[in-house]
């Protein structure tokens, strides 16, 4: 009888001990969730006309060179509808850092103009038609 009530005891122990880190696991986890959730940043999703941009060299060169910069998370260009649509993280780059970035690659962003010395580096067949390039007249 007494080594009955023993093993009982030790089984309640057990259970008692795996009771209490099932809890413990509970708790680590909902803790886990939460952090996770309030760590999240404010991204944004920017659509910003890019109208020189007309080939689908120019679509690849812009989002090439704005997945490089930090905080950038999605870019898509349309270059039919002359348009780029951005995905970023406000913390650490803003549109106006966007549409500059775009204008040191070689292609107008909205009202900033693209800088002569990137544009002065692109193929002739990303080039306005003005200048000799294969593009037409851009889309507005």
């Amino acid at each position: 009888m007494e080594r009955r009530s023993r093993k009982l005891d030790r089984l309640q122990v057990i259970f008692k001990n795996l009771a209490m880190k099932r809890i413990f696991l509970l708790l680590v986890l909902t803790a886990g969730f939460t952090a996770a959730k309030a760590q999240t940043k404010p991204v944004l999703t920017s659509i910003i006309k890019t109208p020189t941009a007309q080939c689908e060299q120019c679509k690849i060169r812009i989002e090439t060179y704005l997945k490089r910069h930090d905080g950038v998370g999605e870019v898509v260009v349309n270059y039919r509808k002359g348009e780029t649509r951005v995905k970023y993280i406000t913390d650490r780059i803003n549109i106006e850092e966007i549409k500059t970035a775009i204008a040191n690659c070689g292609y107008d962003a909205d009202e900033i103009p693209a800088t002569e010395d990137a544009y002065n580096r692109l193929p002739l067949t990303c080039k306005k038609f003005v200048d000799g390039g294969g593009h037409p007249k851009p889309k507005l």
